[in-house]
């Protein structure tokens, strides 16, 4: 028996997923750069987000049409993965068609996976038709240019492809199951490889082995090709939108998170019976923070760091902005792939050097401008339309932390309404006992 098949595939196989296997390691890493944060509160509620949204695609499906193509997709995606594990036992072991072995059930399954990779491949059309003839505006916006609208059409490609060629593996070997061809396993239902199949018709049984292994042999190679791809692209949320559903917030949107010491400040100002000259009492909340906000990645937690590689880039939070809808700077979809773009900047900076170098660059100018940072209304609008939980918000609201309580760079409008707040009470230039003067003026 030849065993070089096996073992280039073996080899094949332990090249791809030992490469996957370091990059999650440095994904890991990167995300490690964060602040800890607890969230270990809310365990039912967070398993609930993660099953309805990232599972279920509930926030997907609000936009009725991109969330149908994209549950197809989705459902292919995870489907067809079982068609993976059978070239996998057959790659590693010289079988053919080993799952044959379920009867009836692996007539259903691939009938089943044909279908979906038909439709897959109408769906990924649509997508395509979508952003480069049809081009919706979201995925029009300045960050889109160069490298992600590469990337978006680079995905659709593969995905293409990959579908391509797993119907034309399955149509070969349907064409030599009915020749009765010795290795050929009769097993399957094909309806959609069927309807391809009479293209081979004519020709010799040694040309129709080869379309059908170079189908097989480059299916599997363009899934392992795909596997680690993933790093590199807005398809990573393949992956972490699971665990980003999870960890994402689970209280109001309207809550903000308080800064305990700021917060210890405060009562110690409103209470009358306070000694300010007193020692604070010797625990954790009353220690200052090294940095208040954040201006660069490793200021920010973890899960926001998670979040920056989740995002997909679909350009929901953008389009539902209010700042950018009128013409503002601010975009949430970028505020998230400039932190993801600084982070993997971080991450190839300890690669080089072994651990971080200063590189006199930050998240804070050098990536997202102050002038961004200012047109955000907070309404919460971006995280509401994220299908995958994804909180834009907290990012901002920490550098805009961070500009006024390090550096007093907030603007001017904002600094007067401190002051009449701190003066008056109120944000507006008023004496408390001059406030309902407008009364008596009517």
């Amino acid at each position: 028996m030849n065993y070089i098949p096996n073992i280039i595939f073996l080899t094949a196989l332990f090249i791809g997923v030992g490469f996957f296997i370091q990059n999650v390691g440095k994904l890991r890493r990167n995300i490690a750069l964060g602040k800890d944060v607890d969230v270990s509160d809310h365990k039912k509620e967070r398993l609930q987000n993660m099953m309805m949204i990232a599972l279920g695609q509930s926030k997907m499906v609000k936009r009725p049409i991109a969330g149908f193509l994209h549950v197809i997709v989705y459902v292919g995606f995870i489907i067809i993965n079982i068609e993976v594990l059978e070239i996998i036992i057959d790659g590693l072991f010289g079988t053919h068609r080993s799952l044959s072995v379920l009867g009836g059930f692996y007539d259903f399954l691939i009938a089943s996976f044909e279908i979906l990779a038909l439709l897959v491949v109408v769906s990924v059309l649509i997508f395509w038709f979508r952003r480069n003839v049809q081009k919706i505006k979201r995925f029009l916006n300045p960050e889109m240019k160069g490298w992600p609208k590469n990337d978006a059409n680079i995905i659709l490609y593969i995905e293409l492809v990959l579908m391509v060629l797993f119907l034309t593996m399955n149509a070969a070997d349907y064409h030599l199951q009915q020749a009765e061809i010795a290795t050929y396993t009769q097993a399957g239902s094909f309806p959609i490889s069927q309807l391809i199949a009479p293209i081979f018709d004519g020709m010799d049984t040694g040309s129709i082995i080869l379309i059908e292994r170079s189908a097989w042999w480059l299916h599997i190679l363009g899934i392992l090709f795909f596997l680690n791809y993933l790093y590199y692209s807005k398809h990573l949320h393949i992956l972490l939108a699971f665990p980003n559903t999870y960890f994402g917030k689970v209280t109001p949107n309207g809550k903000f998170p308080n800064n305990k010491t700021v917060t210890n400040e405060v009562k110690l100002m409103m209470d009358p019976n306070a000694d300010p000259f007193a020692a604070p009492p010797e625990n954790e909340e009353n220690i200052p923070p090294e940095k208040f906000g954040a201006s660069d990645v490793t200021d920010l937690n973890w899960v926001q760091l998670l979040s920056a590689y989740t995002c997909t880039e679909c350009g929901r939070c953008t389009s539902e902005c209010p700042a950018n809808q009128t013409g503002k700077k601010l975009s949430p979809r970028k505020i998230m792939m400039d932190t993801r773009d600084r982070l993997e900047e971080v991450g190839k900076n300890i690669d080089k050097n072994g651990t971080f170098k200063e590189d006199g660059k930050q998240l804070l100018d050098d990536y997202i401008t102050r002038e961004e940072l200012w047109a955000c209304t907070t309404c919460n609008a971006c995280v509401e339309a994220c299908p995958v939980s994804i909180d834009p918000l907290s990012i901002i609201m920490e550098m805009r932390q961070y500009l006024v309580m390090e550096q007093s760079a907030a603007p001017n409008e904002l600094n007067i309404s401190m002051t009449n707040i701190e003066n008056n009470g109120a944000p507006w230039p008023y004496n408390q006992m001059d406030r309902l003067n407008w009364k008596s003026e009517n």
